[in-house]
């Protein structure tokens, strides 16, 4: 037998310090702090205590007291409200949501064995969610107005079939839903997890990936801050609600935003941790307590902590208790023992657990083997869940964070409950499925059992009278998703903001220098400026935007409490509550995460915005690349500027910092439109397409641009007209020359940072070789490669197809097709199916490193040199000149033994 009184010293013990040198003295000091709390209240013992606390560090007597409460619970029985709800009929509302939400589990799998889903999560997690179903959630009103609404609540995804189940008690679901779980084709399926892309008109959130929720969660309840301070929007009185697993706290990106809640003072945020002690595999924390370590975590980083960890069962044996016998042994138990006593039965956990000393056995003397089996720990008491809903929402100053302990599939039986294979568990026989009957008290016959039959009240029966009208109480249904705004906006003429771009003059600028700029005049919009969000993540001075410091200010809910070390500058570093832009600091994971709650406002908030997120490119999709998917299925509207972009540009900054595949990974995203512009007018042309798309049109599509740090001549829009232009800018590609080329021997696509090469290349072909050549700006390989692949599609369905865009604007031409960009060769690649001729691509595959653009670009291969051996030898290859120009040429331009260790082999 496992001795339970050693373990873990890790934990807290019940008794520490040093011996009490004078009891009576320590007694009055306690006295006092009783009579203070009795007579004056609670507060003001709080007060008290915390002003002895800092006068105590004043004269360096530092604290002793552990970062962890004993194991109990944080809200004692004399402190719980009334319960205000009837708890019979909720008793029997759950149980019919915990059969069904088990029932399209089990159904889809005995169908079709591969759906997977999952049973023990919601099993678990069900009280967690009632609770706030039946009293706290509440929706917006269908007449709330813009700017307005209901709470927010990120849903743990393995918990999604309880929240269906009781969508088809709402009646917005139908049976015929739930009998589709996990089968989506057909049409009338549901999806696996929280994902708003496949259900616009229900999910907010998607939270399947871990971690996300989290971070999101709190971005979101800052972002509505942001949008009270600056008067957009009254977010006052709405909450943000977050429930995760213990599990996946583990993840970087769910703690990793703790403080700035804490630092903000986001009262507006409450998380639910579902602390079953089990993730995928095994214990969360088998020879620790995820719960005293997750309490730390967050007292450290300035949460308000509840604990609610032993249901109503446990008082009276508490009460009982006058030598902390239960609290010495919790002490020493961990996480995997307390899972083994949950897959246990009573008759196990009185030898086990109450039988380790006389004291816990005496304890536990009056009940039974079944009372001990029905002692429900706190996650699974709705009163003591609600009375910890209802002190997270009247705390103020601090976001509050409720660990509820729970059972991994509570109420699944001895093949279920807290075993280790319980998260993988989709089938259930007829024993036990009826067994979770009974233990529920289902009104189903064995029959209905065997058929896994769902279950649904009658709509005249006290449960969904009840239902109903408490949802009516607090507003309508959650959740519920807006797929469009009431109010669009309408983009301001290019002309007020990006008439620079088109009559540039030949004026030396970076891409980079003219986004901002661009942005920046459109934040003088009257209508559209407002809702313009600045994000940035500690780069601001390194994208040229320090002048919008000083225009639109950096929010901050203090203002600004000291004299900046620049308040003489005309750029100084101000802070503002009514800031505009969102300065997140060296957090891409958190910038992003602000962009998310801007770019989805529209559908939350019922408030389009229109967020550009400004950052290293290299620090983008790479990096973050699952929170953007998360963006993509959110149905973000927004800008993503990839700056500094490509792998050349950024010379000095080297491997870690130059981006050469970006382009690639967007790409891979559906609804993410992806551009590569060279010159100013081409980002004009794709920024007023992009608002026109997402903010008047509303269109769920978000515009990944990248822009260059790189100075060079910016050409005014050839012939000075961009409308004959525009729809090549936008498809993806587009000639340079306004007249068609017709002695063009050979053709060259260039993208971005690499189409000044492209151009000095032609200039060499016909000066060196006296050979002509066509260039095109390619702005959008991505769009290209979508265009063609509808087309090819549609023909090889037999329907009537165009020929895809890049086979029309080169159909006409001839000679063979050369691509160079700064980024991998795996990207201009994206289009040689619908290139009609030789195509020979030219890329940045390797590691980067720091040196001159120049020499970069030489040493990438990207050149203008070696775009024009690349034309020179497919000339040669389709026997239009001689090799032995090619061999000349390499010797001329220094490439003659170079051959030897390609870029991406050194």
């Amino acid at each position: 037998m496992t001795d339970l009184s050693s373990g873990s010293e890790q934990i807290l013990s019940i008794s520490r310090g040093r011996e009490d040198s004078d009891p009576e003295e320590t007694a009055e000091w306690l006295e006092a702090l009783d009579a203070v709390t009795e007579h004056v209240g609670r507060d003001r013992a709080q007060y008290l205590y915390d002003r002895l606390a800092e006068h105590a560090l004043s004269l360096g007597i530092e604290s002793s007291r552990a970062r962890v409460t004993p194991y109990i619970n944080t809200i004692a029985v004399a402190e719980q409200p009334r319960y205000p709800g009837n708890l019979e009929i909720e008793e029997k509302l759950a149980a019919a949501l915990r059969w069904n939400a088990l029932a399209m589990v089990v159904r889809a799998n005995k169908a079709y064995g591969e759906l997977g889903g999952h049973i023990a999560s919601y099993a678990s997690a069900a009280d967690l969610f009632e609770v706030g179903f039946n009293h706290f959630f509440r929706a917006a009103a269908p007449d709330a107005g813009e700017g307005t609404g209901g709470d927010l609540v990120y849903f743990q995804p393995h918990s999604s079939p309880g929240v269906y189940a009781r969508a088809f008690l709402e009646g917005f679901l139908s049976e015929e839903h739930l009998q589709h779980y996990r089968q989506e084709i057909a049409g009338l399926g549901l999806c696996s997890y929280p994902h708003p892309w496949l259900m616009p008109d229900f999910w907010q959130f998607p939270t399947g990936s871990m971690g996300i929720g989290p971070i999101n969660s709190i971005y979101q309840a800052r972002f509505m801050r942001y949008l009270q301070n600056r008067g957009l929007a009254k977010t006052q009185d709405r909450k943000v609600w977050g429930f995760f697993g213990d599990g996946e706290m583990d993840e970087p990106e769910s703690i990793g935003a703790l403080s700035l809640a804490a630092r903000e003072q986001l009262d507006n945020l409450v998380f639910v941790i579902n602390c079953n002690l089990q993730r995928l595999d095994g214990p969360v924390r088998s020879n620790g307590r995820i719960i005293d370590e997750l309490e730390a975590q967050f007292i450290g980083a300035g949460w308000n902590v509840i604990k609610v960890l032993w249901g109503s069962d446990w008082d009276a044996l508490f009460a009982r208790d006058q030598t902390n016998a239960l609290l010495r042994a919790f002490a020493h138990t961990v996480d995997g023992q307390f899972q083994t006593f949950s897959a246990n039965d009573g008759a196990y956990n009185r030898e086990r657990f109450f039988g380790q000393n006389p004291e816990l056995a005496a304890l536990a003397s009056h009940l039974s083997d079944e009372d001990i089996d029905g002692l429900r720990r706190g996650g699974h008491d709705v009163r003591k869940l609600h009375a910890a809903y209802a002190k997270a929402l009247g705390h103020r100053g601090q976001p509050t964070v409720i660990l509820a302990k729970t059972m991994k599939g509570f109420g699944m039986g001895t093949s279920g409950q807290g075993r280790m294979t319980t998260h993988q568990q989709k089938k259930l026989g007829f024993d036990d499925l009826k067994a979770f009957r009974d233990r529920f008290r289902l009104p189903l016959s064995d029959a209905d059992v065997e058929a896994v039959k769902f279950y649904k009240p009658a709509e005249d029966s006290p449960e969904m009278q009840y239902l109903h009208a408490r949802r009516a109480g607090l507003g309508g249904y959650l959740p519920r998703r807006r797929r469009v705004a009431s109010k669009g906006l309408i983009a301001p003429p290019m002309t007020s903001w990006g008439q620079f771009a088109l009559d540039a003059a030949a004026k030396e600028m970076s891409t980079t220098m003219a986004i901002v700029r661009m942005f920046g005049s459109l934040m003088k919009d009257a209508q559209l400026g407002p809702r313009i969000v600045p994000v940035v993540a500690d780069e601001a001075r390194t994208f040229g935007m320090a002048n919008m410091f000083r225009q639109v200010g950096i929010y901050s809910p203090l203002g600004q409490l000291y004299e900046p070390e620049d308040l003489g500058s005309m750029l100084y570093y101000r802070e503002d509550t009514k800031g505009q832009i969102l300065e997140e600091g060296i957090s891409e994971a958190g910038a992003m995460s602000s962009w998310i709650a801007a770019a989805t406002s529209y559908s939350v908030h019922d408030l389009p915005m229109l967020p550009f997120y400004i950052y290293y490119s290299m620090f983008g999709f790479q990096r973050i690349g699952d929170i953007i998917w998360a963006a993509a299925d959110q149905r973000a509207r927004g800008f993503l500027i990839g700056a500094t972009a490509g792998k050349t540009t950024l010379g000095g900054e080297g491997l870690q910092h130059q981006d050469g595949s970006s382009h690639l990974v967007a790409s891979t995203i559906p609804n993410c439109r992806a551009y590569d512009p060279a010159f100013a007018y081409e980002v004009a042309a794709i920024v007023d397409e992009g608002m026109r798309e997402m903010v008047e049109r509303q269109h769920d599509v978000f515009y990944y641009i990248t822009v260059m740090n790189e100075n060079y001549a910016q050409p005014s829009v050839p012939g000075g007209d961009l409308d004959t232009l525009r729809e090549g800018i936008l498809r993806g590609m587009y000639p340079l020359s306004t007249k068609p080329d017709e002695a063009a021997q050979v053709q060259l696509i260039g993208a971005g940072a690499i189409l000044g090469e492209v151009i000095a290349a032609q200039r060499m072909l016909r000066e060196d070789w006296g050979i002509e050549a066509a260039v095109w700006s390619v702005t959008s390989f991505t769009e290209l490669q979508r265009d063609g692949m509808g087309a090819e599609r549609l023909a090889r369905l037999g329907e009537p197809s165009p020929a895809p865009y890049v086979s029309a604007m080169l159909g006409a031409s001839r000679g063979p097709v050369i691509a160079a960009t700064d980024y991998v060769r795996a990207v201009p690649e994206l289009i040689r199916a619908y290139v009609p001729r030789r195509y020979v691509t030219l890329g940045t595959d390797g590691f980067g490193r720091s040196d001159t653009r120049q020499a970069l670009r030489e040493f990438f291969e990207v050149d203008r040199a070696s775009i024009v051996m690349a034309a020179l030898k497919a000339l040669a290859d389709e026997g239009e000149i001689d090799m032995s120009i090619v061999r000349k040429a390499s010797q001329q331009y220094g490439k003659a033994g170079s051959a030897s260790g390609a870029p991406w082999q050194r």
